[in-house]
């Protein structure tokens, strides 16, 4: 028998409206925008009329099956949220993660997403 404990969940991740969802805002996004990367991310940044911040997240097909990605997904996003006031306002910052990240522990993950956010500023 498998006894499954309840996890309280607190906000631990971006909100829905803190995020890009459309994929017209992708696509003008990424075919628009300036780009910064590393060997594990590509950010995209387009500016805003406003002070907010919206995050899109995207990660190929070839890095691997849907639980690997869902997997590195929700690892970026709990980087994002722990790091978000790092991020200049008024931006929308599309992350595309790359293969290399499965190499990688979290805490690396999140070192070299913090350097590349520095780049940015």
């Amino acid at each position: 028998m498998v006894f499954f404990a309840s996890i309280k969940k607190e906000g631990i991740f971006i909100k829905k409206y803190e995020m890009v969802k459309e994929k017209k805002d992708f696509n003008s996004i990424i075919n628009n925008a300036r780009f910064f990367k590393n060997n594990y991310y590509t950010i995209y940044i387009r500016k805003r009329k406003d002070s907010e911040i919206k995050f899109g997240l995207a990660i190929s097909k070839k890095v691997g099956n849907a639980v690997v990605r869902n997997k590195l997904k929700r690892q970026v996003r709990a980087l994002i949220d722990n790091i978000k006031e790092t991020f200049p306002k008024g931006r929308d910052y599309i992350i595309m993660i790359k293969r290399n990240c499965l190499e990688i522990n979290f805490q690396e993950m999140k070192i070299n997403l913090i350097q590349l956010i520095e780049e940015i500023k």
